[in-house]
């Protein structure tokens, strides 16, 4: 997954080792000894230190950009979906079963029912 030389972002301090969250790093060696529990040896130029962290503590700067893109495209079709009232759409993005596709007859439930359901799943 990663290579040395690539520019990382450090996303935890799993070893509460005082590591920089959210600082960019380079990878300059890799830990092959089976009985570390450190994969990788970063960089970080910012502050001119170099830790040993495990591969869960590091991330790909593009990965976390797409990740970000993907939960902010989800939020905006939530709140399309609230604010035209579209059941189909929201029902689809929370993950909720249709009954009537289950079913195979359509079943309506009441706009109390339909607003119960969406405060349940609020976050708010």
């Amino acid at each position: 997954m990663f290579k040395l030389g690539q520019r990382v972002v450090i996303v935890a301090d799993s070893f509460e080792q005082g590591m920089p969250i959210g600082e960019y790093g380079y990878l300059i060696g890799r830990d092959r000894n089976p009985d570390s529990a450190f994969a990788w040896i970063v960089r970080i130029p910012k502050i001119d230190k170099q830790y040993a962290v495990p591969e869960e503590d590091i991330a790909l700067e593009e990965k976390l950009i797409e990740q970000e893109a993907e939960r902010i495209q989800r939020e905006a079709l939530l709140d399309f979906a609230l604010a035209t009232r579209n059941e189909a759409l929201f029902r689809q993005l929370m993950g909720m079963q249709d009954e009537a596709a289950d079913n195979g007859d359509p079943v309506k439930e009441s706009m109390e029912e339909f607003i119960r359901k969406v405060n349940i799943k609020a976050w708010i």
